[in-house]
């Protein structure tokens, strides 16, 4: 799936569950949607909990995302994206993505 949540140019691509539709993650998911999100500029992941990290790092370890300049963000899942999706729309290179992602952190909702 690929929601379009910050213009055209903007992808987000959802990669959770297992392999058989279970819980879980899949490295051949992950990085099927890393080349699907990349439109040329690079890709920021972000992830929501231990095994998703451990199935990412392992992808950008393995060179399975095909030459894709990927990094991992240091985010909270939601907050992140959206922090990213409105930086990458406005021209952000993928370290200013990244980092506006990771400074969602910071983001208090009360």
């Amino acid at each position: 799936m690929v929601l379009e949540v910050a213009g055209d140019d903007v992808r987000i691509v959802a990669a959770g569950g297992g392999p058989d539709g279970t819980l879980g993650t899949d490295g051949g998911r992950i990085a099927d949607a890393i080349r699907a999100a990349d439109g040329g500029a690079g890709v920021v992941l972000l992830a929501d909990i231990g095994s998703a990290i451990l199935s990412v790092r392992a992808v950008l370890n393995d060179g399975m995302a095909d030459g894709v300049a990927a990094v991992l963000a240091d985010a909270p899942l939601v907050e992140g994206a959206i922090a990213a999706a409105v930086t990458a729309s406005i021209g952000g290179d993928v370290e200013s993505v990244r980092a506006a992602a990771e400074e969602a952190w910071n983001v208090r909702k009360l």
